[in-house]
């Protein structure tokens, strides 16, 4: 990383999880693949971007299912094979003692011609210099107890500030994508404050606000860290001064985004009333609404991609070129379709249950997180009525996701969804796809028939999965919330389920049920050009306008360039 592309000035995207390769599992669900399609746009864009994330030797985890149950194994990957190591290692104060980081380089290429390939630090504290303990650092994504966590987040944005400086890169903007990477911020009000030889003064935090853009994914009070300030203090000794540290991150424990919102002088969030929560959760700081997006070229099936290219000239490039996407003849879009569902169908029986999915019977897809607030178990909610649904119009369901091995009530989401499944038996197939990450995910957002999103209001931030099955022509039957509040046309791009009040699971389940028996499955069976006029009107309402795309540019005109 030593010649003159490297030293030009970039903005260093900070993430704890980025998917960059279904072999490299340095992610665990949707934060992650976001991170990745956000890098994977700014090589297509040729947007002078490095991003800082974990090498993550040992992944997030490899779900199984035994015996009912969720399983975790550990998902080695080995990172010379895909990247390499840096010429520089830095060192790390934490707990009074001494640890290195160093770096593998990995290269996130662009399919434009002629654009540079956007870099990926992946820090890494295997080194033989450091203690036993502290070369496992670096091994498990959001593994360990709280202390491991701290120090995780002290090598991301601590050693990741250094190593950008060790190596020569010239950064004009860091972007916090979400909480973890607070203490970046923290960094360079340090080095400010030590150039001076000063405390940290007025000048040095808005210097400090100058350079950061914060991006805050969640309204779950789980999904932003804390700490104890016995441990936190502890662990990064005397870079900050108690008293400071307590009035930017909070006087109780130390709260990772509101470190990151007090040192931050653009604030994100992911959609517009993600942003609004976000605003009502942390007063006083103005939240800016920069919408989510996926990457057009690698959410788009097989199929899709040729029949794009032969109707939608540089879509790839310029994606809301998809809005022309309605003149295309609906029996290719049909066919399309027809393809991305034999290829899931295909994968889908190589797992219990799935040899009896076909590919005529409308096809319900739900694929999350497994946790409490996604409510997976909506759609269960009265099997009475499911069974008598499906026995009307026939029907099958293929569900996947992960719970964290922490999530307890998660792993027991994943047991009733099984059992779910066993009670409804052949009358309306259930089918449970272990492993989800990227390919599967690609598999399932273009060949299910109907993409289901159930989340409990106003939880869902954002959600990134409806806008992947709509580039592929799939509608969203989705609570209104995230997203799908700006991307939900009823009847156009797909269907609501409930309204905007507050949550209310038995309204909910009564809105699913009458949507599904009185619109979604009376219209694929009965009117299936019309079907097709949908899912047609679905790529170009959405698919042209949720993309990775937009987001990136967005970000370079209104949160970088300020």
């Amino acid at each position: 990383m030593n010649d003159a592309a490297d030293r030009l000035p970039r903005v260093a995207y900070f993430s704890m999880e980025i998917a960059l390769d279904p072999a490299v599992p340095t992610y665990s669900g949707g934060l992650g693949v976001l991170a990745g399609d956000m890098l994977q746009s700014a090589a297509d864009l040729a947007v002078a971007l490095i991003g800082v994330t974990l090498v993550s030797r040992q992944g997030y985890f490899r779900q199984e299912i035994a015996g009912g149950m969720q399983v975790e194994r550990p998902e080695p990957w080995e990172p010379a094979r895909f990247a390499e190591p840096v010429a520089a290692k830095v060192p790390l104060d934490m707990g009074g003692r001494r640890v290195w980081v160093g770096a593998w380089r990995y290269l996130v290429t662009s399919r434009s011609d002629g654009a540079p390939p956007v870099p990926v630090l992946l820090l890494d504290t295997d080194l033989p210099e450091n203690a036993p303990e502290d070369r496992r650092l670096t091994d498990f994504l959001y593994g360990g107890d709280e202390r491991y966590r701290l120090r995780q987040e002290m090598v991301l944005g601590i050693a990741g500030v250094r190593m950008l400086a060790a190596l020569g890169v010239q950064v004009t903007r860091y972007h916090l994508n979400e909480g973890h990477a607070a203490l970046l911020a923290l960094e360079l009000l340090r080095m400010r404050c030590a150039a001076a030889q000063s405390p940290a003064a007025p000048e040095a935090l808005a210097a400090v606000r100058r350079q950061c853009v914060f991006t805050t994914h969640t309204p779950v009070p789980a999904g932003h860290d804390q700490f104890a300030y016995p441990l936190a203090l502890a662990e990064l000794g005397s870079m900050v001064q108690e008293p400071l540290l307590r009035t930017l991150a909070g006087d109780e424990r130390l709260n990772m985004t509101r470190l990151a919102l007090s040192l931050s002088g653009w604030v994100n969030g992911v959609a517009q009333r993600h942003a609004e929560t976000a605003s009502g959760m942390f007063p006083g700081y103005t939240v800016h609404a920069i919408g989510n997006g996926v990457h057009p070229w690698t959410w788009a099936s097989d199929a899709h991609r040729l029949l794009y290219a032969r109707h939608v000239p540089h879509w790839c490039h310029e994606p809301e070129r998809l809005m022309m996407a309605n003149r295309i003849a609906l029996p290719e879009i049909a066919a399309a379709h027809a393809a991305a569902k034999r290829l899931l169908l295909e994968r889908a029986a190589e797992f219990p249950g799935g040899a009896a999915l076909r590919p005529e019977r409308c096809t319900l897809g739900f694929a999350r997180r497994m946790t409490a607030y996604k409510r997976p178990e909506l759609l269960f909610a009265d099997l009475e009525r499911l069974r008598r649904i499906a026995g009307r119009y026939p029907l099958q369901v293929l569900l996947a996701g992960k719970a964290h091995p922490h999530d307890l009530e998660g792993k027991r989401e994943i047991e009733r969804l099984l059992g779910f499944a066993q009670q409804l038996g052949a009358e309306l197939p259930v089918v449970f796809l272990p492993g989800y990450g990227l390919e599967l995910a690609r598999l399932m957002v273009a060949g299910v028939d109907v993409w289901l999103n159930t989340p409990q209001r106003p939880l869902e931030a954002s959600g990134t999965s409806g806008m992947k099955a709509a580039l592929n022509g799939v509608p969203s039957l989705s609570v209104l919330d995230g997203w799908w509040i700006e991307g939900c046309a009823e009847g156009v791009t797909g269907w609501a389920v409930g309204g905007q009040g507050p949550e209310d699971s038995g309204a909910d389940a009564l809105s699913l049920y009458s949507k599904l028996e009185e619109q979604v499955l009376p219209l694929f069976y009965q009117r299936p050009a019309q079907w097709t006029e949908l899912t047609r009107s679905t790529i170009a309402h959405n698919g042209s306008f949720f993309n990775s795309h937009r987001m990136v540019r967005r970000y370079v005109l209104e949160a970088y360039a300020r």
